[in-house]
């Protein structure tokens, strides 16, 4: 697994107490990380754009940002690696405003903290995938639902989200 992780300054919510230089050049050094990259705004058409453009240079098949709450943005990090090509449960975010920079006076613990989350992330994003064979799955499910009507429509789409979704639910 080819793995890209992109910290995010968040403006100065984080980099004011996150050295996101530092960041970037430790989790360099994660094995599967191929791509470390810091940026002022990650969420930012930009920010995404860089993203998009580090998939297809580099061939990474997941990516971390390591950013504010993935409650904020999750979703647009999902749908940028998507339009890149990679399944989008393949895409994690490493929440290191809210646990790092808001809540860390200290600069170095701070930073420390930042890491090890990335840390987590990154492994965490190892283990997720969607079960080979998930596409022929879900086009045998579709042909059933139709034979047999919307209930069963109904619960093949629920089951393959659930198989798609196994570690992000």
């Amino acid at each position: 697994m080819k793995i890209g992780v992109f910290t995010c300054w968040c403006g100065e919510n984080i980099a004011r107490t996150v050295d996101c230089e530092k960041v970037t050049e430790e989790v360099a050094n994660i094995p599967g990380v191929h791509c470390a990259v810091t940026y002022k705004y990650m969420c930012s058409e930009p920010g995404q754009q860089l993203i998009h453009q580090k998939i297809k240079e580099l061939g990474l098949t997941a990516v971390v940002v390591a950013a504010c709450s993935p409650h904020m943005h999750l979703k647009t990090f999902r749908k940028a690696v998507e339009t890149a090509g990679i399944n989008p449960f393949l895409a994690e975010v490493a929440n290191i405003r809210e646990h790092c920079s808001w809540v860390h006076p200290n600069r170095n613990e701070a930073t420390a903290k930042a890491i090890e989350l990335i840390r987590m992330a990154v492994e965490k994003v190892k283990h997720n995938h969607t079960s080979a064979g998930h596409e022929k799955r879900n086009l045998n499910m579709k042909a059933g639902a139709q034979q047999s009507g919307t209930t069963r429509k109904r619960g093949a789409s629920i089951a393959v989200l659930r198989e798609t979704c196994r570690y992000n639910v």
